[in-house]
């Protein structure tokens, strides 16, 4: 599925094409295909926001991985060595293991280290809205973002308690809409009724895809660009071994989109 929207291009903002890569747990691999897509017709953002899981592909794209190496940093390691299961207070598991995991792997330390400049999107718990970090601890920050509500803790910072951007903003735009020319938009949460079990992490699967998949139309609408793959919602967020599916529909349906862009669009990104 691709949408292409209409905006009045602004020569005064500071930015060319900014990338929103939205949240969807391991759907969030499909960030991965959609950048490999996206350099092979030569387009590299220039700024980049991301709510959850696509605030780890953002970081580590931003940090000078390519995507066939973030692919391959994932597919090195088991999701049991990122998190512990704890007595249940705030969240089932714990994450503590995935921050230090961050902060092996990344060589930025800051947000504002970053080679691209980021935003990192979560949801301030306390005080009911989103946030979105261009500054500050680069590996914790993005904890905050990927916080699912009981599933994980939330992530405390400077005082206040946050949990995952796809609360209230799961696609990005928003933060850096007015940055930049050319928005090009990735929501891996397309709206899908499906089926679910009656155990804890099926009950959060499903109310976190209700949560993300819904409040992402405005943002979506201000994206000039969208690029949506319905089939990617045959994947819940804890599908981690899916990772290479997941990867391909990204990249076949960025590949798409791109194919099947008017030349106007074409034109703005220089890709005729």
């Amino acid at each position: 599925m691709f949408w292409f929207g209409s905006k009045k291009q602004d020569a005064q903002r500071p930015y060319h094409i900014g990338l929103a890569l939205g949240g969807g747990g391991a759907r969030g691999f499909a960030h991965i295909g959609a950048l490999r897509a996206l350099e092979e017709y030569g387009i590299r953002p220039n700024v980049i926001a991301g709510t959850s899981a696509g605030s780890i592909i953002a970081a580590l794209y931003a940090d000078g991985y390519a995507p066939q190496h973030i692919i391959r940093l994932f597919s090195e390691i088991n999701v049991k060595e990122l998190v512990d299961v704890t007595i249940p207070r705030n969240g089932l598991l714990k994450f503590d293991k995935f921050v230090h995991f961050l902060e092996r792997k990344l060589h930025s330390r800051r947000i504002e280290d970053l080679n691209t400049p980021t935003y990192i999107v979560a949801t301030d718990f306390d005080n009911g809205k989103s946030v979105a970090f261009d500054r500050g601890d680069l590996a914790i920050r993005i904890a905050a973002s990927c916080s699912i509500p009981i599933v994980f803790p939330p992530v405390e910072i400077d005082g206040i308690h946050y949990v995952d951007g796809g609360v209230m903003r799961n696609l990005p735009a928003t933060p850096i809409r007015d940055l930049c020319d050319v928005l090009i938009g990735v929501n891996v949460s397309p709206m899908h009724n499906d089926t679910y079990e009656q155990n804890l992490l099926s009950i959060a699967n499903r109310a976190y895809n209700f949560l993300s998949s819904g409040n992402v139309f405005p943002d979506m609408a201000k994206c000039d660009i969208l690029i949506e793959s319905e089939d990617v919602s045959n994947y819940n967020v804890f599908d981690i071994d899916e990772q290479e599916k997941i990867e391909a529909l990204g990249y076949q349906t960025t590949i798409e989109v791109l194919h099947n862009l008017p030349d106007d669009k074409k034109k703005l990104l220089s890709i005729l």
